[in-house]
Parts: C-alpha cells; sequence; structure tokens
C-alpha cells in the first residue's frame, strides 16, 4: 500500500502571514490564483484541513472556478469539535471525513453520523509532526492516492517538520499583514524540508511559487 502524494498548498502575505489575527477569515488570493488553487484541487483525490480552518473560514473545499470533480473533503479534528452547522456538513458536495483521535467523544461522533459524516478514529499518539505516517496510511487505505492539504497553520507546520508533503503551492500576495504566520519562529529550521526544483509565475498580482519537498533529516 503506497501512501498518498501530498501537496501542500496555502496563501500568504509577503511577511509570510496566513491571516490578520488566530480566528479570523482573511482573503489574500486574487482571482487568478484562487481559479489556480480550484484547478490544484481538481486535480487531488482529496483535500484536507485542520479544525481551526473550518472554525475560522467555513470553506465548502469544492472546485468551482475550474473545471473538474471535486475532492473528497477532509477534517482533521481530533476532539470532533465541528460546527453541525458548517458548510461542509450542511451543504455537502460529498459525505465528509472527519479524522478524530481515539477517545473522541463518542456522542459527538453519533451526531455527525446522523447528519452523514463519516468519523474515522485513528490512533495516533504523540507529537502532532510525527503522526502523518499513521494518518497517511488510513487514507492509503480508503484509495486516496493524491492529497491536497490548505492548512491551517498547525497543520502547515506539522507537515513540514513531518518530512509529510511532497509538493508545495503557495500563493504569495503583495500585502503586509504581520498577522498569524504560517512557520512560528520557534520551529527548528534543521526540522523543516528542504525546496527543489522551485518555479515561479504570476497570476494577477499575485506570485505563486512551486517546489517539490524532500527529507530535511
Amino acid at each position: 500500500m503506497s501512501m498518498p502524494q501530498v501537496t501542500l498548498s496555502f496563501a500568504q502575505s509577503l511577511d509570510g502571514s496566513i491571516a490578520a489575527l488566530p480566528g479570523r477569515r482573511t482573503v489574500l488570493s486574487g482571482p487568478e490564483s484562487m481559479a489556480y488553487t480550484h484547478r490544484l484541487r481538481a486535480s487531488h483525490d482529496a483535500i484536507l484541513v485542520g479544525i481551526g480552518t473550518v472554525i475560522a473560514d467555513n470553506p465548502k473545499l469544492t472546485v468551482r472556478l475550474a473545471p473538474g470533480a471535486h475532492p473528497q473533503p477532509i477534517v482533521l479534528d481530533s476532539a470532533l469539535r465541528i460546527p453541525l452547522s458548517c458548510n461542509l456538513i450542511a451543504n455537502p458536495v460529498m459525505p465528509l471525513w472527519v479524522m478524530c483521535a481515539q477517545d473522541a467523544p463518542a456522542e459527538r461522533q453519533h451526531a455527525l453520523e446522523g447528519v452523514g459524516a463519516q468519523v474515522l478514529r485513528v490512533n495516533a499518539p504523540g507529537a502532532y509532526h510525527t503522526r502523518w505516517p499513521v494518518l497517511l496510511g488510513a487514507l492509503a487505505a480508503r484509495s486516496v492516492g493524491t492529497l491536497m492539504v490548505e492548512g491551517g497553520a498547525r497543520v502547515i507546520a506539522s507537515m513540514l517538520t513531518g518530512n509529510a508533503a511532497h509538493r508545495l503551492a503557495v500563493a504569495i500576495a503583495p500585502r503586509l499583514l504581520g498577522g498569524l504566520r504560517a512557520l512560528d519562529a520557534q520551529i527548528d529550521p534543521a526540522l523543516l524540508q528542504r525546496l527543489v526544483n522551485v518555479r515561479y509565475e504570476k497570476l494577477g498580482e499575485d506570485m505563486i511559487l512551486e517546489a517539490d519537498l524532500v527529507n530535511s533529516l
């Protein structure tokens, strides 16, 4: 069983911020780079975000600005905090997968399954960035061959320090926010994956950076 090929994608300002404030939705991408993101979505089997992104942004994770099929939406939510009123549950294009810890509340699982979501309990203890082999293995077992990950900050950092992503796609907006950074300054840079085969493309006012990621260890 081979692990999914993972593309890590997010938008940031020139100073590396992905939001003005934690927990607050900040639109950074212009229309051209937003369409690029939707083309990426259409090229992957599944798309994953953390529970923080769901609470802050209430995303749909669908393909609307490009041709192609919707990817399978997945949320990392260890304690099953996801609101039943969020777009992924209240207005789904397909049943949501929610990945949680083994000790997540059973009553929350029943509530989510009652509205059509599928709850995947995963036994992945330890530091957050060390859990990816188990999480990706669980998705591989469900025939996910390609996975797009859109954040938020904790997920981005854990993927890059856990050597879990294969490709990076970042939309850089010509703005200065001084807000929530994609990578915390306390992260040991020696743990971060290295970028190779770097390519830049200007889309509208934004700059797209694409690169392959390799193990830094």
